[in-house]
């Protein structure tokens, strides 16, 4: 990437909210169903129908808004949004212009160990439209069909200063708002189910010039890969296209994922082509600051809060206490762990190790893992009573993992008890010790790894099974006695 250019970028996230219901009607908001089967004429936009606005989605508006910083809006009011496209039923969407609930925040992200902080124009109320259905990619489909369920469906608009000034910096600042907002709890943040979108505003201009270049618009970003992917691509494009005496077209285009390459779609519209005005069905909201101020009152412990705790009061890394909180789901899963086995770094441990790579191996989630927290602290409890070794409790989670099972009852079925009877071991000890005169010998000469040679017999004629501290004393021991 040429170093005589340096890259502008803001980007635009919409946040589908939770809600049982949609912003202006009683559909359901649920994911999947079949297509048009979570609609009615409120958000079709028939003819003679009035929307209403739900509560909650006000409500989530302002608490979102607290944990980004910004401020909240006594008087914010809905505009109606006018374009043509097929998956608007209405042919405008309800959305929030030049009065939105929450303005002026900002999200602190860290790149290579620089801090910066990235400031937050605005979030806005607006309803999402449908979804086209494409048959094939997006810009070589011969038809599309349109599936008009998540037409109505509240979305948190939330559009950030153009203070982003590489690819590697936006995917930080998407990644940790998406982690705020599912912290929160006003949304999954689900990007593989449509629940958090992003499009990036791109351009580039010569180092130390003060006016922005000519912007495009990407979309279909589907992942933090891609939009770091994307934005990569759309800057060296941007850059040759200059280099070679060309100019930068203002433009919609599409990130496609298998070319690795952005695509023009269609020309950038501009808000005076939009013809926004107020929404003649909706009055303006009068926002009670006794109201914010009892949201406020109950927003969770954002996630650097959360880590900095772990650090301070149990003793963890940085490094541990910022895997743990990166998911608010893995987060509570380790404090549930935690109220039942109160050692933080065994159970740390075991969530950041074994347990997050049959997870990941998996494609599962913490939450829905069959691994509860009461059956890890289970598990770790037969280690503490030497009835597994680290080793078997290893074999024993997994199993667990598949089947659901308790840890007690994998090693009862499974026979992987632990050997610590010292009768038991001192036979196996005396075994290998006739059988490998040799290797007694090579120790006795001062070769100390013909210890762990000797150790790893015994386990190996025990299955594994026997206490690795006992057979490593009762071998000295033994070694002492002959000796």
């Amino acid at each position: 990437m040429s170093t005589e250019y340096e890259t502008v970028i803001g980007l635009e996230v919409h946040v589908e909210l939770k809600t049982k219901s949609k912003v202006f009607c009683h559909s359901t908001t649920e994911f999947g169903g079949d297509p048009n089967s979570h609609v009615c004429p409120v958000c079709l936009g028939l003819p003679g129908v009035l929307p209403v606005v739900n509560r909650q989605v006000v409500e989530w508006a302002i608490l979102l808004g607290l944990a980004l910083n910004c401020r909240i809006a006594s008087f914010s009011k809905f505009d109606r949004k006018n374009y043509y496209y097929p998956d608007m039923p209405k042919n405008y969407q309800i959305s929030q212009y030049d009065l939105p609930i929450c303005l002026g925040g900002h999200l602190d992200v860290e790149v290579d160990g620089t801090r910066k902080r990235i400031g937050i124009t605005r979030l806005h109320m607006e309803e999402d439209t449908g979804k086209l259905v494409h048959q094939g990619t997006i810009t070589t489909t011969p038809y599309s069909l349109v599936d008009y369920n998540r037409a109505g469906v509240p979305l948190l608009e939330i559009v950030s200063e153009p203070d982003i000034s590489s690819p590697a910096e936006a995917r930080a600042y998407a990644e940790k708002l998406r982690q705020i907002i599912v912290y929160t709890g006003v949304s999954d943040g689900r990007m593989e189910e449509g629940s958090l979108r992003c499009d990036a505003n791109v351009s580039v201009r010569p180092r130390g010039a003060t006016q922005l270049g000519t912007k495009t618009e990407i979309k279909n970003m589907n992942s933090f890969r891609a939009l770091q992917r994307a934005l990569t691509y759309e800057v060296e494009r941007q850059i040759e296209v200059l280099e070679d005496g060309g100019r930068i077209v203002q433009e919609t285009r599409a990130w496609d994922e298998g070319q690795g390459v952005t695509l023009s779609l269609r020309t950038k519209e501009e808000a005076h082509d939009y013809r926004y005005f107020p929404e003649p069905d909706l009055v303006p909201l009068v926002i009670d600051p006794a109201w914010v101020e009892e949201i406020r009152s109950r927003l969770p412990e954002m996630p650097g809060a959360r880590a900095a705790r772990y650090v301070e009061q149990l003793g963890l890394s940085a490094y541990d206490a910022g895997v743990l909180t990166a998911e608010k789901a893995l987060a509570d899963y380790f404090e549930d762990c935690l109220a039942l086995y109160p050692e933080a770094k065994a159970v740390a441990n075991w969530i950041m190790g074994d347990l997050s790579r049959l997870l990941n191996a998996a494609g599962q989630s913490v939450d829905r893992s069959r691994v509860t927290p009461e059956r890890l602290a289970g598990l770790l409890r037969l280690i503490d009573q030497g009835t597994v070794s680290g080793k078997m409790a290893k074999e024993v989670l997994e199993v667990m993992f598949a089947s659901g099972a308790e840890a007690a009852q994998v090693v009862k079925e499974r026979g992987l008890s632990q050997i610590s009877d010292e009768g038991a071991l001192l036979d196996v000890i005396r075994r290998v010790l006739a059988e490998n005169g040799k290797v007694v010998a090579d120790f006795r000469s001062g070769k100390d790894r013909a210890l762990g040679f000797l150790v790893g017999q015994v386990m190996k004629k025990t299955r594994g099974q026997a206490n690795p501290d006992a057979v490593n004393r009762l071998l000295r021991e033994a070694l002492r006695e002959q000796g």
